[in-house]
């Protein structure tokens, strides 16, 4: 009876241990699992950013492709003009100045 109890404390023991050792196996890989989520997301957002940079530079490579838009892109880039054209500044209005009212005892005073 005595050698039967040990048995099954020893295969309990083993057991615990077991499932100690399993436990900790799958949080490992629940947590590698989590990682590779989180960056599968993180890929995906690059990889839409990169998609999205790739049809500007397309479009300007389509651009530039013609005569009209190497003239754009240099006068953009140098601000030249052709020889026939004229400059125009265009300068922003003065705001309006208003003085503003005078205190009652300065109009008092005035008013003597």
């Amino acid at each position: 009876m005595r050698r039967r109890e040990w048995r099954q404390g020893v295969l309990t023991v083993v057991l615990l241990l077991l499932a100690v050792w399993l436990g900790s196996l799958i949080w490992g890989l629940a947590d590698k699992a989590f990682f590779v989520v989180k960056r599968a997301g993180e890929t995906q957002a690059k990889y839409e950013e990169l998609e999205a940079r790739k049809a500007a530079l397309e479009a300007d490579v389509e651009a530039l492709a013609t005569p009209r838009g190497q003239d754009a892109a240099i006068r953009e880039a140098f601000g030249v003009a052709r020889e026939d054209e004229e400059v125009i500044v265009v300068v922003p209005p003065t705001p309006a100045t208003s003085t503003p009212p005078l205190p009652w005892w300065q109009r008092a005073l005035n008013w003597f």
